[in-house]
């Protein structure tokens, strides 16, 4: 049980680290909305925490989400609607961050949950 919750923990830790960094990604993203030729970044994990759910590298020990794998990319659509070459939506990143803000408050709740169990099993059901 100690070995899946540790388990459990270095992933929702993983995911809080992509969460803090997608959060300051968004921000980064707010602030250029006006600035000429910027284009939006985006950051990538849950891409690869799907592929590796999919071949069971996570359950085998061989996730590279434990590596520097968490990338921040350009937002490779080519989309841009407005005339300078700028790609940011200021509503389409205020969604982004509130969901982001959403993911990142349940995480952090789902880890305290885990700790209040091992707390609870430390003390011995008291």
């Amino acid at each position: 049980m100690l070995s899946n919750l540790l388990f459990t923990k270095s992933n929702i830790e993983r995911g809080l680290d992509a969460a803090w960094l997608r959060n300051t990604v968004i921000s980064q993203n707010i602030a250029n909305v006006d600035t000429p030729g910027y284009k939006r970044k985006v950051v990538q994990f849950e891409e690869f925490l799907s592929d590796e759910m999919k071949t069971g590298k996570i359950s085998k020990g061989k996730s590279r989400l434990y590596g520097d794998d968490i990338r921040i990319i350009e937002d490779p659509s080519e989309s841009s609607y407005r005339s300078d070459g700028n790609n940011v939506d200021i509503e389409n990143e205020m969604a982004l961050l509130a969901a982001n803000t959403l993911r990142y408050n349940t995480l952090i709740q789902k880890i305290n949950g885990d700790f209040q169990k091992l707390k609870l099993v430390i003390r011995g059901g008291r």
